[in-house]
């Protein structure tokens, strides 16, 4: 099925072939179509820009966040130590302190007890230089300090206090416990509590952290032993109150446990995420390392303390800080692609409009319509082409009206000349025949012959407005009756045509020259055979008029004369006849109409006859 658009164009429904019937011929739509891909394209990436600028901008803030985040913890890990380190300082300052120290850790603890209270006895200055009142004031004033613990390395005793102020002393020697052991490695760093100085002191918090710190004889530099602070690592959480973090931050030891958790999920674990030994000797700053979920990795490692600060952030949970920004995005740009096609599509078709109304009244005017015309006035290009249009057409009938009118009132004038020529020599040679046929015999039907003549003159001087082919048969039926009755069985006829053409609108007298130009020339007088067929059809929308003869025919030397004759555009009178209808054919209705001729010498002669078909279905009789 093909249908017709609002645009005048033709799409091929049937088919299907949008492509070839649609865009291929609609230019606006493809310079649309194109621009709306670059559109597309362009907004899309530049959206995707955007947005992975922004949110490598927001990842970037969150760690710088918990990159300073971590900065405070060690800050105040660093600030812890600082205050043990200042402790011991402070007892070797203090004489009599550091001398009540090394008693303490050398001797048993009634030996202590005996020396002490000696100096008191003596009134000793010193007497108030208790190492175990210093210690208590020590956890008095630090409420982050939940143990202290000392370790004598010459006896193997292990001392310690709690936050309730008391204090325990215990041999630890090497055949009873691994303390010891343990108390050998005399490195200043800090690290989770040991499991066996745990299970010493009763103390089983995992949420704790310890700094050790060898102690030594002022006066002779011999080391008496360890001081072991243990400290609460949920007072480390206090210096990211202000912060709002994402993830977790960590704080792990030499040996990969968790000596402080953020979210308190990892304590008495190894971390799963990163290793300490990786994350001392690794330089770089910030890794991604995939996990069971992706994770964001923020390393802050203090290699001289033995100990490695990590922030942990899920990337899911950081992407939740710019989900609203990427919806936001997602939205301007939607936006922004709506405007970019609907917007120009407007304009775009808007101007297609205006050209599809172009091309629809030039079709109009291609299809005979000389009053056609554009209104369109707007001052751009396509209102120029429209006056421009409108001035043309203006132009064309002025040109019409001043050389093809008075053309065609000339094709009229010789047409009536013509016909005026033809009459008289119809009537001469008619005239003839009765003349003939009177000398010759009296028969009585010469009165059939003059009824016959009688017709064929009051048919040509009245003046018809229609003229249509059953008007022109019936005159040649007339004529040639008239010859019939003369030759009596020597000649017969037939005329057939089609019932629908019968009101279909001729040019008058082209038919019967044919028939007097076979009467006079194909005519065979001896023979008792003579036939002409008339037959009027149609055939590829014209009306096509075929006389066919069987008598004497023509030459082909006198054939090529008589086409040459018809080809001219002017009458030499050689003749008149056949070239009278001819030029008439053609001068009415086109040069694609007209007479066509086929002979043979001794057979006969076909004349063809073209008429444009007019439609009419009914006309009015003779």
């Amino acid at each position: 099925m093909i249908s017709k658009s609002e645009s005048g164009v033709f799409v091929d429904m049937k088919n299907g072939n949008v492509y070839k019937e649609f865009l291929n011929n609609h230019m606006f739509v493809r310079i649309l179509l194109i621009f709306s891909i670059i559109s597309v394209i362009t907004i899309t990436t530049l959206s995707y820009l955007i947005f992975v600028s922004i949110s490598e901008m927001v990842v970037r803030r969150e760690l710088d966040t918990q990159r300073a985040a971590m900065e405070n913890v060690d800050r105040y890990i660093n600030q812890q130590y600082e205050l043990v380190q200042d402790m011991v300082r402070e007892i070797y300052r203090n004489e009599a302190l550091s001398a009540n120290l090394s008693t303490f850790m050398d001797r048993p603890y009634h030996e202590y007890v005996q020396n002490r209270l000696d100096e008191l006895y003596k009134e000793s200055p010193h007497y108030s230089t208790d190492v175990l009142r210093y210690f208590q004031d020590l956890m008095d004033k630090n409420s982050g300090i939940r143990n202290i613990v000392l370790y004598s390395a010459e006896r193997q005793y292990l001392t310690g206090f709690d936050q309730d102020k008391a204090f325990r002393q215990m041999s630890v020697n090497s055949a009873r416990s691994f303390i010891p052991d343990a108390m050998s490695l005399e490195s200043g760093n800090i690290s989770i509590p040991n499991v066996w100085i745990r299970q010493a002191i009763e103390q089983w918090d995992p949420a704790l952290y310890s700094i050790r710190v060898p102690i030594n004889d002022k006066q002779t530099f011999k080391n008496l032993g360890q001081l072991i602070v243990y400290m609460d690592s949920n007072r480390i959480s206090d210096t990211l109150a202000n912060d709002e973090l994402k993830g977790q931050i960590v704080v792990l030891s030499a040996n990969n446990k968790v000596m402080y958790d953020s979210e308190g999920r990892y304590y008495g674990k190894s971390y799963p995420y990163l290793s300490t030994s990786d994350a001392l000797f690794d330089d770089s700053n910030l890794d991604l390392v995939n996990t069971n979920e992706d994770m964001y990795i923020n390393k802050l490692a203090s290699t001289d303390k033995g100990y490695v600060i990590i922030g942990a952030a899920p990337k899911a949970e950081i992407a939740e800080s710019y989900a609203n920004i990427r919806d936001f995005i997602m939205i301007i740009s939607a936006v922004c692609i709506v405007i970019a096609i609907f917007v120009p599509g407007f304009i775009v078709f808007n101007f297609a409009k205006r050209t599809n109304r172009i091309i629809y009244f030039t079709r109009k005017v291609k299809n005979g319509d000389l009053t056609a015309r554009i209104d369109d006035q707007r001052g751009d290009e396509l209102g120029q082409i429209s006056r421009s249009f409108n001035d043309m057409m203006d132009e064309l009938n002025l040109y019409i009206e001043r050389v093809y009118e008075a053309e065609i009132k000339q094709k009229e004038t010789e047409l009536v000349a013509l016909q005026a020529r033809i009459n008289p020599h119809f009537l001469y040679n008619t005239l003839e025949v009765i003349r003939m046929r009177a000398l010759a015999q009296g028969a009585k039907d010469v009165g059939d012959m003059i009824y016959s003549l009688s017709v064929l003159f009051r048919n040509l001087v009245q003046p018809k407005k229609e003229y249509m082919l059953k008007d022109e048969l019936e005159m040649c039926e007339l004529y040639l009756e008239l010859f019939r009755i003369r030759y009596k069985d020597r000649f017969r006829y037939t005329i057939t045509a089609q019932p629908e053409l019968q009101a279909e609108h001729v040019i008058k007298l082209t038919l019967q020259p044919i028939m007097e130009n076979y009467i006079v020339h194909g005519l065979r007088p001896e023979r008792s055979d003579n036939v002409l067929n008339i037959n009027i059809t149609s055939e590829h929308g014209q009306m096509l008029a075929e006389i066919q003869d069987n008598g004497k025919g023509i030459s082909s030397e006198r054939l090529s004369e008589i086409k040459n004759e018809l080809a001219r555009t002017e009458e030499t009178g050689q003749m008149f006849g056949l070239y009278s209808v001819h030029s008439r054919l053609r001068y009415t209705y086109g040069p694609q109409f007209g007479l066509e001729i086929e002979s043979i010498p001794d057979a006969g002669t076909v004349i063809r006859l073209r008429y444009p078909l007019t439609g009419e279905t009914e006309g009015n009789d003779v």
